[in-house]
């Protein structure tokens, strides 16, 4: 279809360094036009297909699905990056406007009789057409596509289930936005040195940049950032601005008034209970499940609740050794959610003699770059190149080369680092396209993967290296992990690239990466002090490894309540009230008054902003079980980079995406599925059959 006059082809015709998009040729403006013919040119390509005279082939249908809509992906694919990591009043505008057109259009297609008739009778015949493996796995994943879009319900069901799709997206795009509101409104602004007792000075440099960046010039400010809320609860001395803090954080999406999340929450999950019965399934959480390695909600409860288990009796001591240390300086207030890291941090230094603060200064966000690339060569040949002067999506995007050991191009990588306002929290890794090798309509074959990593460290002052906590050293590994799932795939199908497998087993490649990030030879070459360049000492190395599992059942905790309330709404079917429903979970499972959930209802972005990790938040946990027992292959051998061993994991799981079973890629790598002990042993949890009564 001709481009229209109005059309800017940089959205859509990416013709920077090696295919990458124009970024600064792009405007807000450029987007809601684009969409509009994007949309009608995948639309017509449908209708081509569905009305084919021709007999159904694996060629004319599900490989012309596969390549259909280039534009459409390719719009859509900068603007939810911008969404996501550099929005601002109109893109969130138009955000709300565009979630719910494309859930209609999606929906149409997957109600397309014709379309679905072609592909139901390849489905029907597949043992007669002689595909190999991958291309059965693409048609199994269009025919359940299509089923769960609802092709073999009546036209009212349909027409029912296409309208909860689109209210949907529009309630999930609303959720995301709220909780952005409320961490850029909220702010404490600090300008009393008594105010700042306790604080490392890296942390205090963070939180003038913060406070010049709201207009506060030679004040602190405390905001909603993870990278700086998490250690001004870690650090300060101040008991009642600990509490304020947190209180806050605890509070996104539930404030009242227009960013109040509450209500979105209570529909979103009667639509997800609705959908689930129209579709024929018990309840929403068996929708989900039903394509993963779990199977079902029992599955994942009897993991959840063998973990918890374990995690709170380990919680209880944990809270009485800080309590003893509260009672030691002479305070009398029990230990409370605004307490726990601060004394943690306390005891963490009095137990291995070192200190968050002590470690900081080795662990520069530049070298920990260097290290996550360092390994993806030890591990698979590859190597990263920054090409300086190449724009990406905003100043602080950096972009990289990544070439195999011939030298090959195989990816483009871009690592977006620092927090700022218009930048959603958490860290993500995405693509703006996915490696695959079929012919394209354009004459090229293939496309090469650009990978990003999104994450939200603080920015260091002007002049100052960034500093990194070991749990943001973590981050970025794990999210360099998924940025490798994405860069080494080697499929030929689109629809089963990179990261797009089962939702319990996408965590395994980034969870498996944080692993190398604490192997001794990568500590000792890239953690080096910002001010000398000295390497980590070796006792504090030590120290720092003997201390992995410290606070684990603090962190367990967190996560499993998360998990489990997540587990119960979509269990329960329609839930009047959501709050309760968190309330009588953690009130059944003993959560403790000390710890809070990670992701509370009303800011669990996993679970509401969007579909992604709705009945799917337990997979990081699933997925733990089978990076644990993956790296004991590596340990079995002696050599954290064991060249057999880093092979098989290539070939079985980096770069297979979802073209196999993952309980057959895991078995080709492995030998055999794990079970949990691995995992309980990686934190520190093992050892406590017998305090836990569980014998499952």
């Amino acid at each position: 279809m001709p481009s229209s006059p109005a059309l800017n082809p940089a959205v859509t015709a990416w013709d920077g360094p090696d295919g990458l998009p124009r970024f600064e040729a792009v405007s807000d403006g450029d987007f809601a036009p684009t969409f509009e013919a994007a949309l009608g040119e995948h639309e017509a390509e449908i209708d081509t297909i569905a009305d084919n005279p021709a007999v159904p082939t694996f060629e004319n249908t599900i490989v012309a699905l596969e390549i259909a809509g280039d534009r459409l992906s390719r719009v859509s694919a900068l603007f939810w990056n911008r969404a996501g990591a550099h929005t601002n009043d109109t893109i969130q505008a138009l955000e709300r406007d565009i979630a719910p057109k494309m859930s209609r259009h999606y929906s149409k297609i997957g109600m397309n009789a014709a379309l679905f008739t072609r592909i139901d009778a390849l489905w029907e015949g597949r043992d007669t057409l002689g595909l190999d493996l991958e291309a059965t796995r693409v048609l199994e994943r269009h025919w359940k596509g299509f089923v769960k879009s609802g092709a073999k319900l009546p036209k009212p069901q349909q027409e029912r289930l296409a309208a909860i799709n689109e209210t949907l997206a529009s309630l999930g795009a609303k959720f995301g936005q709220n909780v952005l509101s409320d961490e850029k409104s909220w702010a404490l602004i600090l300008d009393k040195e008594d105010d700042l007792a306790g604080l490392p000075q890296f942390l205090k440099d963070s939180m003038a940049s913060a406070a010049r960046d709201r207009g506060e010039d030679g004040k602190y400010a405390v905001t909603l950032s993870r990278s700086i809320i998490e250690p001004f609860l870690t650090f300060s001395e101040k008991r009642d601005l600990r509490e304020q803090a947190c209180k806050a954080w605890g509070a996104r999406g539930a404030n009242g008034g227009e960013t109040d999340n509450r209500g979105i929450i209570r529909e979103t999950l009667a639509l997800r209970a609705e959908k689930a019965k129209l579709l024929g399934y018990e309840n929403y959480a068996a929708l989900k499940l039903d394509d993963t390695m779990a199977k079902t909600p029992q599955a994942v409860n009897g993991l959840l609740t063998k973990v918890w288990e374990k995690a709170v009796v380990r919680a209880r001591e944990e809270e009485a050794d800080l309590a003893e240390l509260i009672a030691a300086e002479a305070r009398n207030h029990p230990v409370m959610p605004w307490d726990w890291r601060h004394y943690a941090e306390k005891l963490r230094a009095q137990r291995f003699n070192f200190s968050e603060s002590e470690l900081k200064p080795y662990l520069q966000l530049e070298k920990i770059i260097d290290a996550c690339f360092d390994v993806a060569q030890r591990l698979f040949g590859i190597t990263a190149t920054e090409k300086k002067g190449v724009k990406g999506y905003h100043p602080d995007v950096r972009v990289f080369d990544i070439r195999d050991a011939d030298g090959k191009l195989i990816a483009l990588f871009l690592g977006d680092y620092f927090a700022r306002a218009s930048k959603r929290s958490g860290a993500w890794m995405s693509s703006f396209q996915s490696q695959h090798r079929l012919p394209l309509k354009n004459g090229a074959v293939g496309e090469l993967p650009i990978i990003y990593n999104v994450c939200n460290f603080a920015k260091p002052a002007d002049g100052k290296p960034a500093l990194l906590s070991l749990d943001d050293a973590r981050t970025l590994f794990h999210e360099f992990g998924h940025a490798l799932h994405g860069m080494l795939s080697n499929v030929i199908y689109p629809s089963v690239s990179g990261t797009s497998v089962s939702r319990d087993f996408v965590e395994l490649p980034s969870q498996l990466y944080e692993h190398w990030l604490t192997v001794p030879a990568i500590l000792k070459k890239y953690a080096v002090h910002e001010a000398t360049g000295e390497p980590m000492p070796q006792d504090l190395l030590d120290k720092v490894l003997a201390a992995r599992t410290f606070n684990s059942g603090f962190a367990t905790v967190e996560f499993t309540s998360s998990a489990l309330v997540d587990m119960a709404f979509h269990t329960q079917g329609t839930v009047a009230d959501p709050m309760a429903v968190q309330a009588e979970v953690l009130e059944r499972i003993g959560m403790p008054a000390s710890i809070v959930m990670r992701h509370a209802t009303p800011h669990f972005q996993h679970v509401f902003s969007g579909d992604g990790y709705s009945a799917g938040y337990y997979s990081y946990m699933w997925s733990e079980v089978l990076d644990a027992d993956a790296f004991a292959a590596f340990e079995e051998t002696g050599d954290a980079f064991h060249p057999d061993t880093a092979t098989r994991l290539k070939d079985n799981i980096y770069s297979v995406g979802g073209s196999i079973d993952p309980e057959d890629a895991y078995k080709a790598f492995r030998g055999k599925l794990p079970s949990p002990e691995a995992m309980l042993r990686k934190k520190g949890l093992a050892m406590m059959e017998e305090l836990a009564g569980s014998d499952a």
